[in-house]
């Protein structure tokens, strides 16, 4: 196919068609009610995952890939009482820890992490844990996910840190609809609405887990349901005794 010419005969290069920047489905008067009426829910919601310290908080979001927070608690008590700070972890050696932790799915191979990311802290950071998502990083075992994890729970950072149940539900839902987890969380942290969004990624993952649930979603307990737009919701649900301080219908409201 020929190239479009300009009336003086010059060729003008063609352009590719710009990718469509993924969107939630919902309005911003939608997600402003959604996030409402979790925060009437559970208005200071808590991670489950037992910790005394940012130590302890780093060692157990990092157990606690492929494995349940009950898992990893059970494990975990008796650990951190031994071992607290990364010189005390290092001091157990590997071969301790795995002890304590091997009823934890992977075990060998997080017991290798423990131990390289409590010496990287002691080398690199003073055995101090870093505050910025850059140096937490470079902890062996850690990803994007556990740091986001750190910097909110340890740092009051808001943050969106993408399990599997956000990202059933971003998807699901249509809430954030993306391939990827930082797809997810690129939306998620876009369009929530601020004063929601430093407990919206507890909010998101307690309702995954309890209501929002991966086999069966438990729709009539949802306090969302008459908001939902996913086409696994069950037909009919009732609007949830929540006093609407807004038009969640708003015609021209525009989607985010």
């Amino acid at each position: 196919m020929q190239k479009p010419k300009t009336p003086a005969g010059q060729i003008i290069a063609s352009r590719s068609p710009r990718k469509p920047t993924r969107r939630s489905r919902y309005t911003k008067v939608e997600l402003e009610e959604m996030f409402r009426r979790f925060q009437l829910q559970r208005p200071e919601p808590k991670g489950e995952l037992e910790h005394v310290n940012p130590f302890t908080l780093v060692v157990a979001v990092a157990l606690s890939a492929q494995a349940t927070d009950a898992g990893v608690n059970k494990a975990t008590r008796a650990l951190f009482k031994v071992a607290d700070t990364p010189q005390k972890m290092l001091a157990l050696g590997e071969d301790t820890v795995r002890d304590y932790i091997k009823t934890i799915g992977l075990f060998r191979n997080k017991a290798k992490n423990v131990i390289a990311l409590s010496q990287k802290l002691v080398d690199d950071f003073g055995g101090e844990v870093p505050m910025t998502r850059e140096e937490l990083v470079t902890l062996p075992g850690v990803g994007r996910k556990t740091a986001n994890v750190v910097l909110s729970m340890a740092f009051g950072q808001a943050t969106m840190a993408v399990d599997t149940h956000i990202f059933r539900i971003g998807n699901r839902i249509g809430l954030a609809p993306g391939k990827t987890p930082d797809e997810v969380e690129e939306i998620l942290m876009r369009v929530i609405p601020q004063p929601y969004l430093y407990h919206a990624h507890h909010w998101l993952i307690l309702h995954g887990r309890y209501v929002c649930k991966a086999r069966k979603p438990e729709c009539e307990r949802c306090i969302i349901a008459d908001l939902c737009k996913s086409k696994e919701k069950t037909t009919d649900i009732p609007a949830p005794i929540v006093e609407l301080t807004q038009d969640i219908d708003a015609p021209t409201a525009e989607a985010i």
